[in-house]
């Protein structure tokens, strides 16, 4: 995969006109991906000079604490005139990890207010939308993390690459793949990844750290959601489920415990597309997968005003949650029909 030349040039412009300050921003629910790209590009931003700030709207998951340099990582919830201050001075505003600004929900209007910094939008997603002076949007990336990758090795060499910050990129590239097992799995993705290990990352300890490192309480939402909220429709070629908030209370929820919900039921041989609808507050969001051909970018664009890859998107409905799984029924009925299952 070639990033444009010009677009490197445009940065480096950017780049090279004294040291800057920089804010790097993502988006709300932020995973392994955005905590990742964030903070391994602003420790090579920090190595030419800069001076950097990462932002997020709100919590990342517990089992993320581990992280290189995640403490550094402003809450914006938490620390919001700390956040604004950072934001309002920035000259450079990095967005990573997502194609449009209303997906910084909460954070959204303070980066919007700051019309004076260059805004460049570094992400793998779908259907960017305007608004960005410079975009490095390759959806055909495994990740933010590997397009920060390249980018760190176009415009400073692979060699400033630190352990910690390979640690960082490792857990993006790995999560966002699923362990490996995802679509956009190159030759080049893997000599990335070989040269991460060569800077001393162990592979088993970030795999732990991630994927064994949940509470007792997961555990057992997992199993209810699984053995009591599972639902097949579309004679078992479509999965759903749904979790209320007295659920997730319940179990003694924690932001990040039902990370890969809903990817279980495509273990299902005839499953083609699953759903998770997780009630917040105000809203209820929608997790989507497929595999295949099943597009639910389509799907969550055309009926929940969301978006995101092919076969891994999302988005939200202000419905109670009843009306919500009716609607999707019926969507997915509607889907079927014009051919999107097959």
């Amino acid at each position: 995969m070639n990033i444009q030349t010009e677009l490197i040039e445009q940065l480096c412009g950017l780049l090279t006109q004294g040291p800057r300050r920089i804010v790097i921003v993502s988006h709300t629910n932020p995973d392994g991906d955005a905590i990742g790209s964030s903070l391994a590009w602003a420790e090579a931003l920090e190595q030419a000079g800069h001076t950097v700030t990462c932002i997020v709207p709100n919590r990342y998951p517990y089992f993320l604490n581990w992280m290189p340099r995640i403490r550094e990582v402003v809450i914006f919830k938490d620390r919001p005139e700390e956040a604004q201050r950072a934001v309002g001075e920035a000259e450079l505003l990095f967005c990573l990890d997502f194609n449009a600004l209303p997906r910084l929900e909460i954070l959204s209007d303070t980066i919007a207010a700051n019309t004076a910094a260059h805004r460049i939008l570094i992400d793998h997603h779908l259907s960017p939308t305007e608004g960005f002076e410079l975009a490095f949007s390759y959806p055909e990336a495994s990740s933010t993390c590997f397009l920060i990758y390249l980018l760190v090795e176009a415009l400073f060499g692979t060699e400033v690459i630190t352990r910690e910050m390979a640690e960082l990129l490792y857990v993006g590239i790995m999560t966002d793949t699923g362990n490996f097992a995802y679509s956009n799995l190159t030759p080049e993705l893997f000599r990335a990844v070989a040269l991460l290990i060569e800077r001393g990352i162990s592979v088993p300890d970030i795999h732990n750290s991630v994927y064994n490192a949940y509470t007792a309480g997961r555990a057992r939402l997992f199993g209810y959601a699984i053995n009591r909220k599972m639902e097949l429709i579309q004679n078992g070629r479509v999965a759903y489920m749904s979790l209320l908030e007295r659920e997730l209370r319940r179990f003694c929820f924690q932001q990040g415990d039902s990370e890969g919900f809903v990817n279980y039921p495509l273990t299902i041989k005839k499953v083609k597309m699953s759903a998770m609808f997780l009630e917040h507050h105000d809203f209820i969001r929608i997790s989507l997968r497929s595999r295949g051909r099943v597009d639910v970018n389509l799907f969550a664009r055309k009926y929940f005003d969301g978006g995101g890859h092919k076969n891994a998107a999302g988005g939200k409905s202000y419905l109670p949650m009843e009306e919500t799984i009716a609607r999707y029924v019926e969507a997915v009925a509607e889907f079927a029909a014009e051919g999107n299952l097959a």
